[in-house]
């Protein structure tokens, strides 16, 4: 059974659909794009239940030539690493949609307007953009990789430039020409790796090994790195996202962080370390300087924000920094941890930018000093909001925590003093997450939140599955674990690297000997 193409086609199909409802039938268009993203994740999870961890890398392959003449194809299948993503955009997508009910609805914004806004529109660019984070991550085709990687642009352009806030077409173009950058140098790799590796294929399997001379591979790896740092965003390539973020609806700013941010440290992961082992060896050092720095720079940044989606977007940008230095670290513990850390982000940023829409929608306002006292007048939204802020700053027992502990130990049997610095992030996060919610929640009921509402039931099934689904993998990450270790390891295999031995074993082996 061809499962990643029914599971692109599915959703295109179903924008299809919601677009050609008549005019009008705005609460029909929300229905089926429910239903369609609902039967998405139902096909997910049937295709993940037939995944054999310890079987072939690559799974549910499919490959027939598109273009015979530059050797191009549609290939498509998934190691761990790629369907713990895929799973993680069909689970976001549905409650995105959820979540997202009234946010293309003509309510006047802060200019007192109300924009033209076409319902049947969003729901339909939410449906295709899902197809093409399905796709970019399936994609073994390295030309197909990248038409998936710039196709993304598209329907969160027209989301955050059409649905946006008040400066929303500047975070519009601000986020296109980033990434269009970004994609072009990638173009121009994708093209010399394919006239350098004389192989007249762009399939990822035969490509790995191909480029052995070692200038030629930090030129290719520069091209690739950039384009993906961009994406990430990595330090200093992260401008981009905080006003993107915080133009953006919630549920595509849900989207734009948990997902296709994700496509930048998955590249880096899949393509930099496998495709140009000796060039990422060479610019490692580079690249944990880079994301200790991000991890210290995002943070301190988040502590002085006064719009909470612009603080969640920097608190993010800390995040990836952790990401980006447990894949370079180049351990198994890193590794593993950084790609956990991919997944237990998107949970954790979706349910704080979720919360953080509910809060928007009722104020009406972004801005930290409107708020106070909520938790008096809407204290499960309060309860929200504190346990996906806690989940932000890795508390034990929820989700991400047990992705950034891993990274730190990774990190530190091979580079102990990066960890040590990265390990600082862990106590400004305490500062951003527990001061933003002590503003917004705690103290006197500040005049505009008097009759806040709390929340109803549809933004109960929202955030319920996310607040459970942080707490069963800060408990009980094996499941995803499983998955993506053997993943790992063969990453590890091809960017010929060998996984050192924690600090502590070697310790004990030389007490030993001695």
């Amino acid at each position: 059974m061809p499962w990643l193409s029914i599971l692109i086609a599915v959703p295109v199909l179903g924008a299809v659909g919601v677009a050609l409802l008549p005019k009008g039938s705005d609460k029909l268009a929300k229905q089926l794009a429910l239903v369609v993203s609902l039967v998405v994740l139902g096909l997910t999870v049937a295709m993940a239940v037939q995944f054999s961890p310890n079987g072939n890398r690559f799974q549910f392959e499919e490959k027939y030539s598109w273009i015979p003449s530059f050797g191009v194809h549609y290939g498509v299948a998934v190691d761990g690493i790629a369907l713990v993503l895929i799973a993680l955009s069909a689970i976001l997508v549905p409650i995105v949609i959820l979540a997202s009910w009234h946010d293309a609805e003509g309510r006047p914004d802060a200019t007192g307007l109300a924009p033209k806004r076409s319902a049947k529109t969003y729901f339909a660019l939410l449906l295709v953009l899902e197809a093409m984070m399905i796709g970019v991550f399936a994609a073994t085709d390295i030309f197909l990789f990248y038409v998936f990687f710039e196709a993304m642009l598209i329907p969160m352009y027209f989301m955050i430039g059409s649905y946006g806030g008040v400066q929303r077409s500047y975070a519009a173009v601000k986020f296109l020409l980033y990434s269009l950058f970004g994609g072009l140098l990638m173009l121009v790799a994708v093209i010399a790796l394919y006239v350098v590796a004389e192989k007249n294929t762009f399939m990822f399997p035969e490509l790995i090994g191909a480029i052995q001379d070692p200038t030629t591979q930090k030129w290719l790896f520069a091209g690739f790195f950039i384009a993906f740092a961009i994406k990430a965003p990595l330090w200093p390539f992260h401008t981009w996202l905080p006003d993107a973020a915080a133009q953006a609806p919630a549920g595509a700013a849900v989207l734009l962080v948990g997902v296709l941010d994700k496509v930048g440290t998955y590249g880096m992961l899949r393509f930099c370390l496998e495709l140009f082992p000796e060039a990422s060896k060479f610019f490692t050092p580079l690249v944990i300087v880079l994301s200790v720095v991000g991890i210290i720079y995002g943070a301190i940044v988040a502590i002085g924000q006064t719009d909470m989606k612009r603080l969640i977007a920097y608190t993010s940008i800390s995040h990836f920094g952790f990401i980006a230095l447990g894949v370079f670290a180049m351990t198994q513990n890193a590794q593993s941890g950084a790609t956990l850390y991919m997944v237990n982000h998107g949970f954790s940023t979706g349910a704080l930018f979720l919360v953080a829409g509910f809060l928007i929608y009722r104020r009406g306002s972004a801005q930290i000093a409107d708020y106070g006292g909520v938790q008096s007048v809407a204290p499960l939204l309060a309860g929200a909001f504190l346990i996906a802020g806690l989940s932000g700053l890795s508390l034990p027992g929820l989700a991400p925590f047990v992705s950034e502990f891993m990274v730190l130990i990774g990190t530190y049997e091979r580079y102990a003093v990066p960890a040590i610095i990265g390990a600082t992030g862990v106590i400004l996060a305490a500062i951003y997450i527990l001061w933003m919610y002590k503003r917004t929640m705690n103290g006197p009921t500040a005049e505009p939140v008097k009759g806040f509402t709390d929340l109803n039931g549809r933004e109960k099934w929202v955030v319920a599955p996310l607040i459970a689904l942080i707490v069963a993998f800060g408990f009980f990450p094996k499941p995803l674990l499983d998955v993506i270790n053997p993943a790992v390891d063969k990453t590890l295999t091809n960017a010929q690297v060998t996984d050192k031995q924690p600090v502590s074993t070697v310790a004990e082996k030389k007490g030993a000997g001695q």
